[in-house]
């Protein structure tokens, strides 16, 4: 009799058993196959610039992603600024770290992220020779000065239909104005030139373009877009390299990409 007690025990003793196993397996959380991506403002900034660098196909036209990066950002710290004309999201880059045989000019349409021209410029003749090493703020130095510009209005000189520029680094170009730097179609700008010389033509600190797309280039840009001439200097500044700024301005043109982990409104200006 005892035996078959102490064996109705035992059964009760492994069902009990069993019975909290199911429990325990059942209270214990399945991991979640979503993963939640934390980002911040200025990484979904960085995103977005790596779409339109992406879109535009601008690596097959040889302009880099950190110097479009850095014209981009100045785009939008000028935006901000209201410095802009309103509906004209047209950027000019000058990329004068490349030679002058290069075609080292882009325009870009953000807003179609759309490369609209790439062609040579020509930098001033006391920065270099095929490759602009010097620049300048100053008076009849006959250098090209680098920067952020703001185009301004068109009017005919000696070269024809040019446009004038209004610089916005002070101290690096904050005197376009008063040294007649302009954009304006030249000779010198061919391939003739390059085949003859080894080079482009120079200007007198102007970037200058060829003649046959003068019209062209100043009646995309002309009426307030920005204009990039970028040189890899250690000594250059500018106000409008905050990233940050531009990432909070940008926010009406990015997507932010599903789950992703945002601080309360991460994105008001």
């Amino acid at each position: 009799m005892m035996k078959y007690l102490f064996g109705g025990a035992g059964l009760i003793t492994i069902s009990l058993a069993l019975t909290l196993v199911n429990r325990e397996s059942v209270s214990t959380p399945i991991a979640s196959a979503t993963t939640v991506v934390k980002l911040t403002t200025d990484s979904i900034y960085n995103r977005h610039v790596t779409e339109l660098y992406q879109s535009a196909h601008l690596a097959e036209s040889g302009l880099t992603e950190s110097v479009f990066e850095k014209a981009v950002t100045g785009f939008y710290n000028l935006k901000k600024a209201g410095q802009l004309a309103a509906h004209k999201d047209i950027l000019t880059i000058a990329d004068f770290d490349q030679n002058s045989t290069k075609k080292r000019l882009w325009i870009i349409d953000l807003d179609k992220k759309k490369l609209l021209l790439n062609t040579w410029v020509a930098h001033g003749q006391r920065s270099g020779n095929d490759k602009a090493t010097r620049f300048s703020n100053t008076n009849d130095s006959f250098q090209s000065s680098i920067g952020f510009y703001l185009t301004a209005e068109v009017y005919r000189g000696q070269h024809g239909k040019s446009l004038r520029l209004d610089g916005m680094d002070e101290g690096f170009n904050s005197n376009a104005r008063k040294r007649s730097i302009v954009v304006h179609g030249a000779d010198y700008v061919s391939q003739g030139t390059i085949n003859a010389l080894g080079r482009l033509g120079r200007s007198q600190g102007c970037p200058a373009v060829a003649p046959e797309l003068a019209n062209q280039v100043i009646n995309s840009i002309e009426g307030g877009t920005v204009l990039f001439i970028n040189v890899s200097d250690p000594y250059y500044t500018s106000r409008y390299l905050n990233t940050h700024v531009a990432a909070m301005f940008a926010a009406n043109d990015i997507a932010i990409p599903p789950h992703t982990n945002l601080p309360d409104n991460p994105l008001t200006i």
